[in-house]
């Protein structure tokens, strides 16, 4: 029944313990008679010890009805007041014995209340000890609140025996943990007392056991390439613990350790206390980085050890799609109000975020019981985990390799995605840092201005036009287009389109910008999928943008990837691949064995596809990107040098076979040249 205080010691208003509410996460049992069955319902009152039973009544075959009716009713009450008598005197004592449950249930509430010391004088033993017994019970679990109700007592003259339920919030993973249990009592000097051992607060403790929680986290699960092989590579991790009997003040080493950390001081003691005293207790996990910054600080901590390990962690092949773990110390976990748990990681962008539940897996939970030695020796309750599921990628383990061969090989900070034309799946996602300056959004978000790489796009619409890629063009050293001057290295010798194109000529794209409106390029633009809606996609990724109004001067800056323009490098990647299959598609990262044109967009047109492949195909082999080029198998594609705040950016948009790509490569001057960065990236692969 619920822990009422007796009448003289019962608080003012009412007061009664919260049962566990329905549903919640109650552990399996284990093998122990004191762990309640997920599902026990707990009685709200008190059972007698004694029930009796009334007589049965001979019937009367001479009787009437209305007689036989009126003799059950008299035995029927004779039996009520009978029954009653008895309770009453289960509950208060037969004679001149008192009954033992206003002990009982005193000794419940201030046990409940935490009135450890309250409780500790209803006992046998010294008031301080039970006190001390009861308290350090309920930080070896990590308690949040402990609920407790009594279920029956047994009377005996000067002896009893009382049963409870305990139902108590662990602060692991929001667990339940509920059992039944029960205690003695005898009578001294007329006054029941509890008789005092560690099994009144669990059945099966002993004198020296402990009570403990032990937590394993699963480790986390993979993002696989293609082929099924992990994108996490094995790296340094930077593990922190401590042995809690190692400790001489446990709580001034978990006040040091999470003022080093940023964590709550209560939640790390918390963790320090409900562990096996006599194991290493893992506190966090730290990336290099992280560790070198707080190092200072962690050499404070009394009793804390540090070990380097290696571990698929912190480190991945394609950081730009797979994207960053946290440790249990992230400022993202307390952000979310998450509890601190030891083993605990995040996702922090990227594939790691977006598919946080299903890789971090749940935890396995044990409440357990830890001798004087300190070894384990029994299960009190266990909640089994589960593992996390990795996420399958569209990565190609060799076409990913390859990227970071050539990347390895840069001078300066460089980036590479490629895509797989005929379907838009994302093969590769390298970053190289070095010298330069990366987009800040990475090679699948950035917003950055494409430069001449985009006149793979504005040759598209002027052909559309009508122009040839024979006709004689002169590449002038200034033009001026709607009051706006643009230069370039020209010399004013007349060429055709396509050597113009292959040179990368700005003034001659801006010249014949006049031949378009900006809704003229902007329609081609959106052929090329430029715009369209990526907000499905599991990682944030731009799909670029080109407006659709601005005058004369806006629409030459445009057709020469300035201006308003703005792409990023998957969509780069995404416009060379539109060009080499015949129609743009949506990116895919996560393997999906559907139908591909369920994410094809509208087709290029054909009359003009094969003289913008000729172009881009002579800009490789005699032009601006001839860096590229290699024998065997043609390539394709255009280059660009933007002036980008204090630094540059060299870009090389193309494909060769059905893999489309863009390389770009960052430096604090022009002599870059991501052309023969792309040309190192395909003679890896082979």
């Amino acid at each position: 029944m619920p822990v009422d205080p007796p009448p003289s010691a019962r608080p003012p208003g009412p007061r009664r313990p919260v049962p566990a509410q329905p549903g919640a996460d109650l552990p399996s049992t284990a093998g122990s008679p004191g762990t309640a069955a997920a599902g026990t319902k707990v009685s709200g009152r008190s059972k007698p010890a004694r029930h009796v039973a009334p007589s049965a009544a001979k019937s009367d075959p001479g009787s009437s009805a209305a007689t036989r009716r009126a003799r059950r009713s008299r035995i029927a009450a004779i039996v009520i007041v009978a029954v009653g008598v008895l309770v009453i005197g289960l509950a208060t004592g037969f004679g001149t014995d008192p009954s033992a449950e206003p002990t009982v249930q005193a000794f419940l509430l201030d046990w409940q209340q935490q009135d450890y010391a309250g409780a500790g004088t209803l006992t046998t033993a010294a008031p301080k000890a039970v006190a001390a017994d009861l308290s350090a019970a309920f930080a070896q679990v990590d308690a949040t609140q402990l609920f407790l109700s009594m279920d029956s007592i047994v009377q005996h003259g000067g002896t009893a025996v009382a049963s409870f339920t305990a139902s108590i919030d662990l602060a692991e993973q929001g667990r339940v943990w509920a059992y039944h249990g029960q205690f003695g009592l005898r009578q001294i000097n007329g006054a029941w007392k509890v008789e005092w051992a560690p099994s009144v607060i669990e059945p099966q403790l002993r004198p020296g056991d402990r009570l403990a929680v032990v937590t394993d986290f699963p480790s986390r699960a993979s993002v696989l390439d293609a082929e099924g092989n992990p994108l996490q590579v094995d790296a340094p991790v930077y593990v922190l613990g401590v042995v809690p009997d190692s400790l001489a003040h446990p709580a001034v080493t978990a006040r040091a350790f999470a003022a080093a950390t940023g964590l709550e001081a209560s939640q790390v003691l918390g963790q320090i206390s409900a562990a096996p005293p006599r194991e290493f207790l893992r506190l966090a996990s730290l990336d290099p980085a992280s560790y070198a910054s707080l190092h200072s600080r962690l050499a404070d901590v009394p009793g804390l050890a540090v070990k380097r390990a290696e571990e698929r962690l912190f480190q991945a092949k394609a950081t730009g799609l797979v994207g960053q773990v946290g440790g249990e110390i992230d400022p993202v976990l307390r952000a979310d109000g998450a509890y601190y748990l030891p083993g605990t990681t995040v996702g922090l962008t990227g594939l790691e975020a977006a598919y946080q539940r299903q890789l971090i897996g749940t935890p396995t939970t044990e409440v357990v019981i830890v001798n004087s030695a300190g070894a384990q020796e029994r299960v009190l309750a266990r909640w089994t985990g589960a593992p996390g599921t990795p996420v399958h990628t569209t990565i190609s383990g060799s076409v990913q390799d390859a990227a970071l061969t050539a990347l390895a090989g840069a001078p300066d900070s460089a980036e590479i995605v490629a895509v797989q034309s005929t379907t838009g799946q994302v093969l590769a996602v390298g970053q190289h840092q070095a010298s330069g300056a990366l987009p800040a959004a990475g090679p699948l978000d950035a917003k950055l201005t494409p430069g001449i790489a985009f006149t793979i796009v504005s040759a598209a619409a002027l052909l559309a036009t009508g122009l040839k890629t024979s006709s004689q063009i002169s590449c002038e050293n200034s033009f001026s287009v709607g009051g706006q001057t643009f230069t370039s290295a020209g010399t004013g010798e007349l060429k055709p389109f396509s050597a113009e194109f292959a040179d990368g000529c700005g003034t001659v794209f801006a010249g014949l910008s006049e031949r378009l409106n900006a809704s003229e390029l902007a329609r081609v633009a959106k052929e090329f999928g430029i715009g369209a809606d990526w907000s499905q996609l599991q990682v944030p990724a731009f799909s670029g943008s080109v407006p659709s109004l601005g005058g004369e001067a806006d629409v030459a800056a445009e057709t020469i990837g300035q201006g308003k323009v703005q792409m990023s490098p998957l969509s780069m990647a995404m416009v060379a691949a539109a060009v080499d299959s015949g129609g743009w598609h949506t990116p895919q990262f996560i393997e999906n064995p559907g139908d591909p044109a369920t994410n094809a967009g509208t087709a290029l047109d054909p009359g003009t596809l094969p003289a913008l492949r000729s172009l881009m195909l002579d800009a490789v082999r005699s032009g601006a990107a001839h860096a590229a080029d290699l024998p065997g198998a043609p390539v394709y594609g255009q280059v660009g040098l933007v002036r980008s705040g204090s630094g540059w950016t060299s870009w090389f948009v193309g494909f060769r076979g059905t893999i489309a790509f863009t390389v770009i490569e960052t430096g604090k001057t022009a002599q870059l040249s991501a052309a023969s960065l792309a040309g190192a990236f395909l003679s890896a692969m082979g």
